[in-house]
C-alpha cells in the first residue's frame, strides 16, 4: 500500500499513490517531486559520440527485436516475456550457444520514445477487466478496447488491482529501480523449499547485481527535499536508524554499462513509472536483452502468447501466440482462434510476469497441458519506489510484520490532474492542533497550485510527498480465467488489520510534520482497493518438491500433477514462482531466482553457459556478434534482405491483413481433378480450409512499379486435413502480375511454405484471375478479386514445390464482411505523415488503376506492335532453309529440322511436312514463346520436320494477289523437293513411298492442299497421310464471318478502293487516319464472350479479316504480346477468294469453280486423313470438318478417315497454345503412327465395301 504527505513548512498535502518519472530526451534539469529545477551535469542531448542507443543523423533508435515476418518455425529455446526472468533466460541460453526465440507482447521502445504528455500516455493505457462492478469496473471496461500491446496495462481485480508494463523489457521499463534483497528471515519461512535456504541466493544476487549495477543515490548529487523530508519523518517516528538510501539500477554517470550499452547520468526527472527518457534507467532492455541480442537471440514484439502444448509426433513444445501486427486484431472472430506458433525443441521459459505467466499456464491447462492444481493460487502484491527508504524489516519476531516505507514521485503526465485528486479524494487525515497560520498556509498553497499550475513553487502540489509501502499480505490471492480473461481475487487486501495499521503509520508520518494525509486514489475512491505494481506468485515454488504444494519445483520446472513428475522443458523463471510476499521490491529476488533456475536447467541439459566473455561496446544498429543459427532460414533470408534495404533507404511501406476461406480437397485424385470438381469433392467431405495472412511491403514504390509487384506474407493456414493451424512464413504475394499463361490477364498470386506442427512442410500456390471477363461487370470484378484457386504440393529438400506431387486443390474466397474488415487493417509506414499518406495513395492508386483497367478494357490504351524481340524462351532455329520454285516460277521457303532420338538409320526417319495457313509462317509450328512447340515435340519423336511458307503465308510474295488455290503449287514443289532430297521412290506394288511423307496442313494451307489433291496437281501417292487442321475441302464460316462475307458490297472491295490491295494485320501509331480509324473501331469488334476482349491492335486487325484466330485462354502472354512477329497480312484477292469459299462451303479454283466433285473426291480414296476442329473456332465453323469427313466416308468408305473436336480450343491455339502438347500433338502423332504401321491399309482389306467410320 502507499500514501503521500505534504509536510509542514512545505505547507501541502501528502498522498499515498504510485510513483512515476518524466520523459523527454530534451529534459536537461533535475527534478524533485514535480519540477524543482537543478542544473544538469550532462544534458541527454549532449556528447553523442559514444552513444549507441540513438543515431543523431537519422533520428533513429536501435531495434534489437525482429519483425515477426522473420520468425523461424523452430528454435532450441523459446522465452515468453522480457522482464527480469525472461531476459535472464534469453541471455544465458544464448550464451550457451542455443538458438533462442523471445516473444514479447508489447513493443520495443528506447529512451526517448516513451510518452511525455497526457494524451500519448493515455493512448498507451489499456485495461483487463473480468468481473469488477462499479466505477472502477466501468473505467476498466472503457480501457479494455485499447491497444493490448500498449505500454501501460491495468488489470482490474477483486480486492486489489495490478499495474504492469508491456514492452521489450517488461515491467522493468516502468518500475522504480529499487534493488533490495529479500530479508533472510522471509527466506527462512517454511513456505520456501529447503533447496533455497540461508545464503543460497547470495551468489545469484551478486550475479544479478553485476549485470544490473545498482547504486545508491550519490551524496555529491543535488539534495532532494523529499529525501530529506522522509529522513526527518523517520527520526520523528523513532526510526532514524532504519532510514537509508536504497540501491537503484539507475546510472549516475555517463558511460557503458555491464553489457556494452552506453547510458546517461540521471537527470533526476522522477519519471520512471511512465518510461524514462533520459537514458539512465537500467531496464532489462539495456542489459540482459541487449546481451541476449548480441549472442544471437531473436526477439519478436507484439506477440501475445496464449498457451503452450506438447508437440505431437516430435520432441518439444508448441508455443501458440497471437500476433498483434498488421492490425490482425481487427478480425475479432479469428484473432484468438487462428493462432501463430513456434516450436521449442528443448525448452520453454515462462517470463511474462506473475499475471501474464499464470494466465498462460491456466489457458495451457485448458488446452490439455497437465499441471498442478496449485497453479493460479498463492498470489501476492508488491510495490516499487526510488531514492530513499525506511526499512522496518529487521529485529522482528515475526518476519511477516516487517515493512518498508519509500518515497516516490508522481509522473509528470498526471500533474494537471493531481491538485484535483488531492482536493477531492475522500479519506484525508488532518494534523491535530494545527495553528491558524498553518491552516492559512494550507489554503494559500492549494489556491496557488490551482491558479498557477502544479509546478508553482509555493503550491501544495509541488510540496507533496508520495509514499509507497511494502509489507506482507496473506499471499492468498487467486487467478482464474473468466470468459478467457484473467480475474484476480485479492479479496480483503485493503481491509485487513495489517493494511489499516500500515495506513495509520503513514498518517502519523504525515501529521508529525504538519501535513494532510490523503489515501491512495484506488484505496479511497474505489472501495478500499489497493494497486500493486509487481504482483508475485501464481505458480509458486513447492516447499516439499511435489505438485501438491506448488506449481513448480525449486528449479522452476512445471509439475505434471500433484506428484514429483515435472515437464522437464517447461520452466517458470519470473515472479510467478515466488511463494509469498517479500515485503520489499521484488525484482532483485526475481532476477536472482531466474539466474539460479537457468543455471540448474543448463546443467540438466548439459548446456555450457559462457558468463566470462565480455561484449565490448555493442553496435546496436549493426549485427550481433554471435550467430548460433549459422545463417538465415532460406525463406527468412530473402525477407531480411528486403527489410535491410528498405531500412537503409528509409522507404515508406504498406501493409494489410486478409482472410479467405473455402474448400480444399486432399487426396491422391487432387492432381487430376480441376478446381471446380476438387472444390465440390471437398465440400462433400467437409474439407474446410482458411488462411489468415498479413501482407507487407517495406517499399511501396517497388510494390507498385517493380515487375514482380511483390509483398511478404506471414500468418496462418488452417485446415483439419493438415492437423489444424499451420504457420506461413516468408510467403510471397504478387499484386496484379501479368499472367504468362494468358493474354490481357493479371493475377494476384499467393505462394508460401506451410509449416505444420509435426514438422512437415507443404507448398501453397494460389492465384486470383483478373481478365477481360470483368469488362463492364462489377459482379465479375468482385468474384475475380475475391476468388483464389489453390494448389498444395509437396516440397523437396530445399523447400521448393514439387509440382507433380499435388496434395490438395480447391477454391477459397473472401467474404464481404471479411473484406470490410480487411479495409480497416491497411497501414502505411514511413518517416513522416507525408510519406505515409503518399504510400497509401500510391498503393490504392495502383490497385484502383489495375482493377479499373480490367473493368474498362475497351477504353484503355491499345497495345501496339513493339520492336523485334529476341529473348524467346524456346528459340527453335531450323537446320536448313531451302528455296523452292513452283512450276510457275514463284519462289518460296522450305525449312527443315533434323530428327532427334532416332531408332535406326537417321536417313530413314519418317518425314513430316507442316503447311501453315494464310498470313502466318513456320513459326506457328516452331513457336518460340512456348515451352514445347510442335517442331520440338515431333523431332523428339524421331521425325524429320519440314515446313513450307507458301505464297499466301507470312511472306513478301503474299502481296502479289495470289490465292490459296495458287498456293497448291508451292506445296507440290515442297513435296517434290523433299522426294529429291531423300531419293524417295514409290514402292514396286504401288502402295506408296518407301519413306513416308506425312502432311499436317492448317487452315488456308489445308484448303490449298485439298485443292491440289482434288484437281490432281499434287499426286496422292506422294503423301502417306494427312492431318487437316480446322478445315479441308468444305470451308464454312461461323456467324460473324458469314455475315461479313455476305454483305451486299464486299468489304474487301471497299478496302481495295480506299487503301489498296493489301491489308496488314500490324499497325503503328504513325499509320494514316483510315488505319487509325479502323484500329479505334475495332476496340468494340464483336469477338464473342467478354473474356475474349483484349487491347492488342494486331489481334483486333487479324480478327477483322480472318475471324478471331484463337481462344485467348489458349495463348500465353508472351505470344499474344508479340503477335506482330507471327502474323502478317492478306491481299484483297485472296481475301475475296477465301470469303467466296467460306460462304459456298466448298473449295474452288481461282475462278471460283467448285473442286469438290465426285471425280475429284475419288482421287483421295485410300489416303488416311485425320480431321480436327477446335470447339471454339471462330474462323471456320467446327462442322466444316464434319462435312468433309462425311462426304469422303460416303464416297470412299470410312476406314481411312477420323475426326475429332478438341474442346475449349479455338483456331490457331491448337498449335500455338502452351498446352497443345498435352492433347493436339499426341493425337496427331497417334494418327501418323497408325499410317506408318499401315493400320488403315489392313483395315481396308477387311472392310472392303463397308463404309466403316472411325469418327469420335
Amino acid at each position: 500500500m502507499a500514501g503521500t504527505v505534504e509536510p509542514n513548512g512545505l505547507d501541502g498535502e501528502q498522498t499515498n499513490g504510485h510513483n512515476g518519472e518524466s520523459n523527454g530526451r530534451s529534459e536537461h534539469n533535475y527534478r524533485d517531486s514535480f519540477d524543482t529545477p537543478y542544473p544538469a551535469t550532462e544534458p541527454r542531448e549532449g556528447n553523442r559520440q559514444a552513444d549507441n542507443t540513438f543515431d543523431p543523423v537519422t533520428g533513429a533508435y536501435p531495434r534489437i527485436s525482429r519483425p515477426v515476418e522473420l520468425i523461424r518455425p523452430s528454435y532450441d529455446v523459446v522465452v515468453i516475456g522480457s522482464g527480469y526472468g525472461g531476459a535472464v533466460a534469453a541471455s544465458r541460453m544464448a550464451r550457451g550457444n542455443k538458438q533462442v526465440c523471445l516473444l514479447e507482447r508489447g513493443k520495443e521502445k528506447w529512451p526517448g520514445e516513451f510518452p511525455s504528455d497526457i494524451i500519448p500516455t493515455l493512448k498507451e493505457l489499456h485495461t483487463t477487466n473480468a468481473a469488477t462492478d462499479g466505477l472502477l469496473g466501468a473505467l476498466g471496461n472503457l480501457g479494455a478496447g485499447r491497444d493490448p500491446t500498449g505500454l501501460y496495462h491495468l488489470i482490474v481485480g477483486d480486492g486489489q488491482n495490478a499495474f504492469v508494463g508491456n514492452g521489450l523489457g517488461g515491467t522493468s521499463l516502468l518500475n522504480a529501480n529499487v534493488f533490495l534483497e529479500a530479508d533472510e528471515g522471509v527466506l527462512n519461512l517454511p513456505i520456501w523449499p529447503k533447496e533455497i535456504g540461508p545464503g543460497e541466493l547470495t551468489r545469484y544476487y551478486e550475479r544479478a547485481a553485476k549485470v544490473l549495477e545498482p547504486k545508491k543515490y550519490p551524496k555529491d548529487f543535488p539534495k532532494l527535499h523529499k529525501l530529506e523530508t522522509l529522513e526527518k519523518q523517520a527520526k520523528l517516528m523513532g526510526w532514524g536508524d532504519k532510514f537509508d538510501r536504497v540501491p537503484q539500477t539507475t546510472r549516475f554517470e555517463d558511460g557503458e554499462n555491464s553489457t556494452g550499452v552506453y547510458m546517461r547520468a540521471s537527470t533526476l526527472s522522477g519519471q520512471d513509472t511512465t518510461g524514462l527518457n533520459d537514458g539512465s534507467k537500467s531496464t532489462t532492455l539495456v542489459n540482459y536483452l541487449s546481451d541476449a541480442w548480441n549472442w544471437g537471440t531473436e526477439m519478436f514484439c507484439q506477440c501475445e502468447v496464449r498457451y503452450v502444448t506438447k508437440a505431437k509426433d516430435r520432441e518439444g513444445y508448441i508455443v501458440h501466440f497471437a500476433w498483434h501486427g498488421g492490425k490482425r486484431a481487427n478480425f475479432k472472430d479469428l484473432f484468438y482462434e487462428d493462432l501463430m506458433w513456434v516450436h521449442a525443441k528443448e525448452l520453454v521459459f515462462f517470463g511474462a510476469g506473475s499475471i501474464g505467466t499464470t494466465e498462460i499456464l491456466l489457458r495451457s491447462q485448458q488446452f490439455g497441458l497437465d499441471m498442478s492444481q496449485d497453479v493460479g493460487h498463492g498470489m501476492s502484491g508488491n510495490v516499487t519506489t526510488p531514492a530513499s527508504i525506511i526499512d522496518c524489516r529487521k529485529g522482528l519476531d515475526n518476519p511477516l510484520d516487517g515493512f518498508v516505507v519509500e518515497e516516490g514521485a508522481i509522473p509528470a503526465t498526471l500533474a494537471p490532474f493531481y491538485q484535483a485528486m488531492l482536493t477531492y479524494l475522500p479519506g484525508r487525515v488532518f494534523p491535530q492542533n494545527i495553528s491558524i497560520k498553518g491552516a492559512v498556509g494550507h489554503v494559500t498553497s492549494a489556491l496557488g497550485s490551482r491558479v498557477f499550475g502544479p509546478y508553482y513553487p509555493e503550491g501544495s502540489t509541488e510540496k507533496t510527498q508520495c509514499y509507497l509501502i511494502m509489507s506482507h499480505d496473506s499471499s492468498q490471492a487467486t487467478m482464474q480465467l473468466d470468459k478467457d480473461r484473467p480475474l484476480i481475487n485479492f479479496s480483503g487486501v485493503g481491509k485487513s488489520h495489517r493494511a489499516k495499521k500500515l495506513a495509520g503509520y503513514l498518517a502519523k508520518l504525515t501529521n508529525l510534520i504538519g501535513g494532510i494525509y490523503v489515501d491512495s486514489p484506488f484505496y479511497a475512491a474505489f472501495g478500499e482497493k489497493e494497486i500493486t505494481v509487481h504482483a508475485i506468485g501464481g505458480a509458486r515454488i513447492s516447499n516439499d518438491g511435489t505438485g501438491a504444494s506448488g506449481g513448480v519445483n525449486h528449479k522452476g520446472q512445471l509439475f505434471v500433477g500433484s506428484g514429483t513428475e515435472v515437464h522437464k522443458g517447461l520452466i517458470v523463471c519470473d515472479g510467478t514462482i515466488v511463494p509469498a510476499a517479500l515485503g520489499v521490491n521484488p525484482f532483485a529476488t526475481i532476477t536472482a531466482l531466474a539466474e539460479r533456475s537457468v543455471e540448474h536447467i543448463a546443467k540438466d541439459f548439459k548446456i555450457k553457459v559462457d558468463l566470462n566473455t565480455k561484449n565490448g561496446s555493442l553496435n546496436l544498429f549493426g549485427k550481433p556478434a554471435h550467430d548460433p543459427f549459422h545463417g538465415e532460414h532460406p525463406p527468412v533470408a530473402r525477407v531480411q534482405e528486403i527489410i535491410n534495404t528498405a531500412r537503409d533507404d528509409m522507404t515508406p511501406g504498406i501493409a494489410f491483413t486478409e482472410t479467405m476461406d473455402g474448400w480444399i480437397h486432399f487426396g491422391e485424385d487432387s492432381k487430376t481433378l480441376d478446381f471446380q470438381r476438387a472444390t465440390l469433392t471437398a465440400k462433400s467431405r467437409g474439407e474446410y480450409a482458411r488462411f489468415f495472412l498479413s501482407a507487407r511491403s517495406w517499399n511501396t514504390h517497388n510494390l507498385v512499379h517493380d515487375k514482380e509487384h511483390e509483398a511478404n506474407l506471414t500468418g496462418t493456414f488452417t485446415c483439419p486435413a493438415l492437423g489444424g493451424t499451420s504457420m506461413v512464413q516468408g510467403g510471397k504475394f504478387n499484386l496484379f502480375n501479368d499472367d504468362p499463361r494468358s493474354p490481357d490477364t493479371t493475377n494476384l498470386t499467393y505462394n508460401f511454405l506451410i509449416s505444420q506442427k509435426d514438422g512437415g512442410k507443404l507448398h501453397f500456390n494460389g492465384y486470383k484471375v483478373v481478365n477481360s471477363d470483368v469488362v463492364f461487370n462489377p459482379l465479375n470484378l468482385w468474384k475475380a478479386t475475391t476468388t483464389l484457386y489453390c494448389t498444395i504440393t509437396e516440397v523437396d529438400a530445399q523447400d521448393q514445390p514439387i509440382h507433380n506431387k499435388v496434395r490438395g486443390k480447391g477454391v477459397i474466397h473472401i467474404r464481404p464482411t471479411a473484406f470490410l474488415q480487411e479495409c480497416t487493417t491497411m497501414e502505411a509506414t514511413g518517416s513522416s505523415l507525408y510519406a505515409k499518406v503518399s504510400s497509401t495513395a500510391n498503393f490504392l492508386g495502383y490497385f484502383t488503376a489495375k482493377a479499373a483497367g480490367a473493368f474498362l478494357t475497351p477504353f484503355i490504351p491499345q497495345i501496339w506492335p513493339s520492336l523485334p524481340f529476341n529473348s524467346y524462351q524456346n528459340p527453335t532455329p531450323w537446320s536448313n532453309e531451302i528455296t523452292v520454285e513452283a512450276n510457275d516460277r514463284v519462289k518460296t521457303k522450305l525449312y527443315t529440322w533434323e530428327p532427334q532420338n532416332v531408332n535406326g538409320d537417321p536417313s530413314k526417319a519418317p518425314i513430316l511436312l507442316f503447311i501453315p495457313g494464310a498470313a502466318v509462317d513456320q513459326q506457328i509450328f516452331a513457336l518460340p514463346t512456348i515451352e514445347k512447340n510442335a517442331v520440338n515435340y515431333f523431332r523428339a519423336k524421331g521425325y524429320r520436320v519440314y515446313s513450307i511458307v507458301h505464297r499466301v503465308g507470312k511472306t513478301i510474295v503474299a502481296q502479289q494477289n495470289w490465292t490459296t488455290y495458287d498456293a497448291r503449287r508451292d506445296i507440290q514443289a515442297a513435296l517434290k523437293t523433299i522426294r529429291e532430297r531423300h531419293t524417295i521412290i514409290d514402292s514396286a506394288d504401288g502402295s506408296g513411298p518407301l519413306i513416308p511423307t506425312y502432311v499436317v496442313a492448317h487452315c488456308a494451307g489445308s484448303v490449298a492442299l485439298a485443292s491440289g489433291l482434288l484437281d490432281g496437281s499434287i499426286p496422292r501417292q506422294w503423301i502417306s497421310g494427312v492431318t487437316a487442321s480446322q478445315v479441308f475441302m468444305n470451308p464454312k464460316f461461323p456467324k460473324v464471318n458469314h455475315l461479313k462475307a455476305s454483305l451486299p458490297i464486299s468489304m474487301a472491295n471497299i478496302y481495295n478502293l480506299v487503301q489498296g490491295k493489301w491489308f496488314d494485320c500490324t499497325s503503328t501509331p504513325r499509320d494514316g487516319y483510315i488505319q487509325q480509324g479502323i484500329n479505334q473501331l475495332l476496340r468494340f469488334y464483336p469477338v464473342g464472350h467478354r473474356n475474349e476482349i483484349c487491347n492488342s491492335v494486331v489481334c483486333h486487325r487479324s480478327s477483322l479479316v480472318f475471324g478471331r484466330l484463337w481462344s485467348h485462354k489458349g495463348l500465353n502472354e508472351a505470344t499474344h504480346s508479340q503477335l506482330e512477329n507471327f502474323v502478317g497480312g492478306v491481299s484483297m484477292a485472296n481475301l475475296n477468294h477465301l470469303m467466296y469459299q467460306g460462304t459456298h462451303e466448298f473449295v474452288t479454283d481461282s475462278q471460283n469453280e467448285n473442286l469438290v466433285t465426285p471425280q475429284n473426291i475419288a482421287r483421295l480414296k485410300g489416303l488416311p486423313i485425320f480431321f480436327f476442329s477446335g470447339s471454339e473456332n471462330e474462323v471456320y465453323a467446327p462442322e466444316n470438318t464434319d462435312t468433309s469427313f462425311t462426304t469422303l466416308t460416303e464416297a470412299n468408305g470410312g476406314v481411312c478417315y477420323e475426326r475429332q473436336v478438341f474442346q475449349n480450343r479455338g483456331h490457331l491455339d491448337a498449335w500455338m497454345s502452351p498446352t497443345a502438347h498435352e492433347d493436339v500433338f499426341p493425337r496427331v502423332d497417334q494418327h501418323i503412327q497408325n499410317v506408318i504401321k499401315k493400320k488403315y491399309s489392313k483395315l481396308e482389306k477387311f472392310t472392303s465395301g463397308n463404309p466403316l467410320s472411325l469418327k469420335r
